[in-house]
């Protein structure tokens, strides 16, 4: 069997991770027995990470559609029109395991791979943010993986110059030795540059550009997304992480949009999970057409690889590119002004084989239908079960604090200090950048430079507590909470991106959490008329036979159609009025002071789609408007936690009233945000809200240098910025903690 070894004592395809049943279809689709090689490429393209052969069934459900979306799921990121001729690509991507066992490597190469995602639909990437969940703060384990993860992200992007911008730090015991490190990239292009990723015209060539193919990285995150690990295996799956090199990044990157802008490009595709087996695949099968590799051609960096090695190897830095012959040397040109190797390893065929080859006319190593690897991949509609039990005690049966104070200072942590590992004003785009609700940046033309004066806005979001006690209700509800953050910053929705984060989907109780949490992103993305135009499915995030809390990740995208000033951000002003605009609806269950407690059942408050979306528009519209001098989303911790996070950013403290308990001070509901009111505009924005329909709470005083909440707390604002912002310094920025 050319390329692989048969001497395992279990048959090949079950080492290489293929069912039997999967096998026979395999060779049915071959008509005779497929051999190692072409065994090695099915078992990448046919894993859980690349195939989706769990999700796909349930993913179907969501709205895709859009007068505004031009690429949606199924490319390698989704592509919005967002006027002025100018289209805005964004993607969202997990590197889990990998960062879980080289935890600075496998969150850099994440960085790599999804900036690889936007500039291969013409996009020029001018943003990131890391939505990332550790295991607990005062576990030695957790904290080195944190640390690592934050340089990697940090050591790539600002070396390849893309800022990063926000995103989400989450430490709790669900995530031990099972990190999620989630990064989405957003990037800008004129809309007459879009490229898709797939091949066309026979005779055409296939040209491999970037770094050289190593064994560093041989199946990848096709392997090691596709189940689950634990510590003792680190070792072993090692060498599976790939190894990244910014620089080589920024330099693919500046030549393959110069060879775009000439138009030289028929089609373009990133090398990332699957490498060269998924690249030709995908881009032959999406044209219609076959194509024959020549995998001795493929620069190597280490001898002796063999041809399922080269296939299946992701290492870093590689797209592929189609180009018509007569477009060769001026391709070449351009790779050579950018130091990126350019390699002839491909020709378009007609007939939808995709053949390697030993040298072109050579022995043909392995010969498969394109669309088999890409299309053909088994769907499986897995067994669904509801959890028998409550995943813990209700959150109402908790007693009521004997000091609110103390808990709440005990529930403030300032992701600052991640932050600051990352360059978030490259490019000079930054509006608003890191720990605000969202992300604003400035909207230029990609070609010439100049400002629009709009900008557009991103936020990630995600509520693991809230998902494990209905990931239904949860997941819209934190479709909701994205829809608010970004009114907190004037701005409007245009679509989703999702990172679904979940345990094993051998467990039926597993696959009837995604699909609970599918249906509820489709409700809540319908019910705001938000389209889903891409996302990442990522499973088997286990680690010892334990599946992580469901964990959705939504990153939003909008647009602020007047970026005249800078949004207010979650501030005080001394003497002015704090208004609660929404519902008084809360519940403990799901909310981060039940969970402090152990205290993880009960049922969410609901959500009031229509009302939603009257407070969105309502907060939007005070916010561009300048009628309100502070405005703070109310999500986890509640209405406490969000008046003390903008009491530790202000240094201003605020005097409340008409908070009847700790149920009222820490439950958790949607559609709540407090804004800081000149007390001249007061009647103004009141008499706002009633004509919105949109019921309000005046609940008090921003004022002094204490945060008193009547009956229940009085905490000093010098001691609620120290709890906030020494948190994750004290535990992460004193240097590297012993694993």
């Amino acid at each position: 069997m050319p390329g692989v070894s048969d001497l395992s004592p279990e048959p090949l395809h079950r080492a290489l991770g293929l069912t039997d049943d999967e096998a026979v279809k395999i060779d049915e689709i071959l008509g005779r027995e497929a051999n190692g090689l072409e065994l090695a490429m099915y078992s990448v393209m046919w894993s859980e990470h690349c195939s989706y052969k769990s999700s796909r069934i349930h993913l179907k459900r969501l709205p895709t559609e859009a007068p505004w979306v031009l690429v949606g799921p199924g490319e390698n990121a989704g592509v919005v029109d967002v006027g002025d001729g100018i289209a805005a690509a964004i993607r969202i991507e997990s590197h889990n395991h990998p960062s879980a066992i080289e935890p600075y490597q496998g969150a850099a190469t994440g960085v790599g791979g999804i900036l690889r995602d936007i500039f291969t639909m013409g996009a020029r990437p001018i943003a990131l943010m890391d939505p990332l969940r550790f295991g607990p703060l005062d576990d030695p384990r957790s904290r080195w993986i944190a640390e690592g993860v934050v340089s990697g992200v940090s050591g790539y992007g600002n070396a390849v110059g893309v800022p990063t911008v926000g995103g989400e730090v989450v430490f709790d015991e669900t995530y031990r030795g099972n990190p999620l490190v989630n990064v989405l990239c957003l990037g800008i292009l004129p809309t007459e540059r879009l490229v898709l990723g797939q091949a066309s015209g026979v005779g055409n060539l296939a040209v491999l550009l970037g770094s050289s193919t190593g064994r560093d990285g041989i199946g990848g995150v096709s392997v090691l997304a596709s189940a689950g690990f634990s510590e003792d295996d680190d070792g072993d799956k090692r060498p599976s992480v790939q190894v990244g090199d910014p620089y080589e990044e920024k330099r693919l990157i500046e030549g393959c949009l110069q060879l775009l802008d000439e138009g030289l490009v028929v089609g373009i595709q990133d090398l990332g999970g699957a490498g060269l087996t998924c690249a030709t695949s995908e881009t032959a099968s999406r044209g219609g057409v076959g194509m024959d590799v020549d995998v001795s051609a493929v620069p190597r960096r280490e001898p002796g690889m063999e041809a399922h090695e080269v296939m299946t190897s992701e290492s870093q830095e590689r797209m592929l590119a189609i180009v018509e012959p007569d477009g060769l040397d001026r391709v070449l040109a351009i790779c050579e002004r950018w130091e990126v190797a350019a390699t002839v390893i491909g020709r378009v065929t007609d007939g939808g084989a995709l053949r390697i080859l030993d040298g072109f006319e050579g022995e043909v190593l392995a010969e498969v239908p394109a669309a088999s690897l890409h299309e053909d991949a088994p769907l499986y509609d897995r067994p669904r079960s509801a959890p028998a039990d409550p995943a813990g005690p209700p959150a109402d049966d908790l007693a009521a604090p004997s000091d609110p104070g103390a808990e709440l200072l005990d529930l403030l942590a300032d992701p600052a200090w991640v932050y600051r590992q990352y360059d978030h004003q490259l490019f000079l785009n930054t509006v608003v950048g890191p720990g605000d609700d969202a992300t604003v940046l400035k909207l230029r033309h990609p070609v010439t430079g100049e400002e629009t004066g709009r900008g557009l806005a991103m936020s990630t979001d995600g509520n693991h507590r809230w998902c494990a006690v209905d990931p239904r209700a949860g997941t819209a509800l934190v479709v909701a909470e994205s829809v608010l953050n970004l009114a907190c910053v004037g701005a409007r929705p245009l679509a989703v991106v999702n990172c679904l984060n979940f345990g094993n989907p051998e467990h039926p109780e597993v696959m009837w959490q995604f699909s609970e949490a599918v249906d509820g992103m489709g409700d809540a993305c319908r019910a705001f008329d938000v389209p889903v135009i891409g996302g990442n499915v990522s499973l088997y995030n286990e680690s010892a036979g334990t599946d992580i809390d469901p964990t959705p990740v939504i990153g939003l995208l909008g647009v602020v159609d007047d970026l005249c000033s800078r949004p207010p951000g979650a501030t005080l002003v001394d003497g002015h009025r704090l208004v609660l605009l929404g519902p008084d609806a809360t519940s403990l269950a799901g909310s981060l002071w039940a969970a402090a407690h152990g205290a993880t059942a009960g049922v969410l408050a609901p959500l009031d789609t229509d009302l939603h979306l009257r407070v969105a528009v309502l907060v939007r519209s005070l916010v561009v408007d300048g009628l309100v001098d502070g405005v703070h989303d109310v999500s986890a911790g509640g209405l406490g936690v969000a008046v003390a996070e903008m009491v530790a950013r202000s240094g201003v403290g605020a005097h409340l009233a008409r908070i009847a308990d700790h149920a009222a001070l820490f439950g958790e509901g949607p559609s709540r945000v407090v804004v800081a009111v000149d007390p001249e505009r007061l009647t103004e924005v009141l008499a706002a809200a009633e004509a919105a329909e949109v019921p309000t709470s005046r609940i008090g005083l921003a004022t002094g240098d204490r945060l008193v909440v009547k009956d229940l707390l009085d905490v000093p604002v010098d001691h609620l910025r120290a709890a906030h912002r020494d948190r994750l310094p004290a535990a992460l920025g004193s240097g590297t903690t012993n694993r």
